[in-house]
């Protein structure tokens, strides 16, 4: 649970940090977009370039990019795992029954982890360089054509802004209630995968209890304080694209379009 970075916040004075919230949404996008776009390791080379070069500008420190993964490498290891033995292939380096390990199997798979990682990493940045309440307003801002059809924009951005606020909240918590287990004689780490998921639910339900009951201690701070909504609220700070966002813009662009001119000329993936 530590493993978990969505919705920790990595201060620091970088241009990353001070670009526009809605500037780095759309930036994710088209990140997002290009990564599933590539079909070789020319593209998705790109994309890593991209990767690296928006890391280094962030000033987050690769240790916890890396923890962002480490959260699934479960997910990583058992997809490499189904490709590696049950990707079909032509160049046939191993066999056993009707398993076998090919070459464009093996290739298939680096490439699926490759993506995963940036996938993964690229969505750490986003959240370690952006506050909550600067996601909640970017995301409120970038919806707001939606509100002309009655859709409650600023309520699904409050949810989601309270959603990655309670992820680091809920990990303390359920760090608290292992550890208060463990002192009571709870055994996480030994035993079978059945007995291992048996210790885990004398967890799961302090935390839940938990949970509700700081949503509810939420409701009732909001209902204090006079919250109403977005219909009379005003923001303090205005968002307002910089040239920094451009350059960012343009960055996306090129990516996307790198990517797509890697894939029509570049149709392997060697």
């Amino acid at each position: 649970m530590r493993d978990v970075t969505f919705g920790q916040y990595y201060p620091a004075e970088s241009p990353v940090h001070r670009c526009d919230p809605r500037t780095k949404i759309l930036f994710f996008i088209v990140y997002i977009a290009a990564i599933f776009t590539a079909k070789n390791f020319y593209g998705l080379g790109a994309c890593a370039f991209v990767f690296l070069l928006v890391a280094a500008l962030s000033r987050v420190p690769f240790g916890s990019l890396l923890r962002s993964v480490r959260a699934i490498v479960f997910l990583l290891v058992f997809t490499a795992v189904l490709n590696l033995f049950f990707y079909s292939g032509e160049t046939v380096w191993w066999q056993w029954k009707f398993i076998k390990i090919t070459r464009e199997g093996t290739i298939y798979t680096v490439f699926l982890a490759v993506r995963l990682f940036l996938l993964v990493a690229g969505s750490a940045i986003l959240t370690l360089t952006t506050t909550p309440v600067s996601l909640t307003d970017g995301i409120e801002s970038l919806l707001y054509p939606l509100k002309l059809i009655r859709f409650p924009v600023h309520e699904l951005a409050l949810i989601m802004s309270i959603a990655l606020r309670f992820i680091p909240i809920l990990t303390d918590e359920t760090g608290r209630i292992m550890n208060a287990q463990k002192a009571r004689g709870a055994d996480f780490e030994t035993g079978g995968l059945v007995r291992r998921v048996k210790a885990v639910i004398p967890v799961l339900i302090p935390l839940l209890v938990s949970a509700f009951r700081r949503a509810d201690e939420l409701g009732d701070a909001m209902d204090a304080r006079c919250y109403s909504g977005s219909k009379v609220r005003t923001k303090y700070k205005k968002l307002r694209f910089a040239g920094r966002d451009f350059i960012a813009f343009l960055l996306g662009a090129a990516l996307l379009a790198g990517v797509i001119l890697f894939r029509v000329y570049f149709a392997n993936l060697l």
